[in-house]
């Protein structure tokens, strides 16, 4: 899934400067989330993941990867202390 995802997306996320790292799915409670983790080198700012959101939803809706209904969860990877 992770590699169709980055397939389909390409290039579209270079300006924001972010790439894919990992997506997963998780079935918690008879719901699903499809997890996009984004990671660049320095700690992204919210309102990137928000543009990178904008960019990712349609691409993410075309693919129809999953058949059931779920939910999208975007976010940028955790930046600790020696992380490089």
């Amino acid at each position: 899934m992770k590699e169709k995802i980055i397939e389909a997306v390409g290039n579209k996320l270079d300006s924001l400067g972010v790439v894919i790292d990992d997506v997963y799915v998780v079935n918690e409670d008879n719901e699903k989330t499809l997890t996009i983790v984004l990671d660049r080198e320095e700690v992204i700012p919210l309102n990137t993941i928000v543009m990178a959101t904008r960019i990712l939803n349609p691409i993410i809706d075309k693919l129809d990867l999953i058949e059931e209904s779920y939910t999208l969860d975007i976010y940028a990877k955790s930046k600790e202390e020696g992380d490089e």
